[in-house]
């Protein structure tokens, strides 16, 4: 599987462009993420919003496992290069649709321990809603809360 298909490439670039524009104006971009790669063996999750002009670097939120994730850069070719057990390597979520912000993905993957219990919990709110505007924590996984 193509990790990043020149679709997605021009995408995230384009985030990266306008990112700059909006640090020279003072500004700050919070754009939706494009693409999501994950390791299908384990809890490594990555969610994208912008790739550098080096064509390497991307920009987003990392969770790999350990309950705390963050947002920073890291490498597309070192994650193109991951080789797991039965000859898999990490994949791109094909399905995935960054419905909210980077920022809301950022605050509810911190306080869910993971991205992929943020995005269980983000999948229940309701369309038009912004879960930005939530007050106290996200329910729980179990939908108790």
């Amino acid at each position: 599987m193509i990790l990043l298909p020149p679709e997605l490439r021009f995408a995230l670039r384009a985030n990266a462009i306008n990112a700059q524009v909006a640090e020279a104006k003072g500004e700050r971009l919070d754009p939706v993420p494009v693409i999501k790669l994950f390791n299908p063996l384990g809890a490594a999750t990555w969610l994208a919003t912008e790739l550098y002009e080096d064509g390497d670097t991307l920009f987003g939120l990392a969770d790999l496992g350990f309950g705390c994730p963050e947002l920073g850069v890291f490498s597309l070719s070192e994650i193109a290069s991951v080789r797991l057990p039965f000859g898999l390597g990490i994949e791109r979520d094909i399905g995935f649709e960054g419905r909210f912000k980077l920022s809301v993905w950022a605050a509810w993957s911190r306080r869910a321990g993971s991205i992929i219990h943020a995005q269980s919990l983000l999948r229940r709110v309701a369309p038009g809603t912004d879960p930005s505007d939530e007050i106290g924590p996200p329910p729980d996984a179990s939908g108790n809360g």
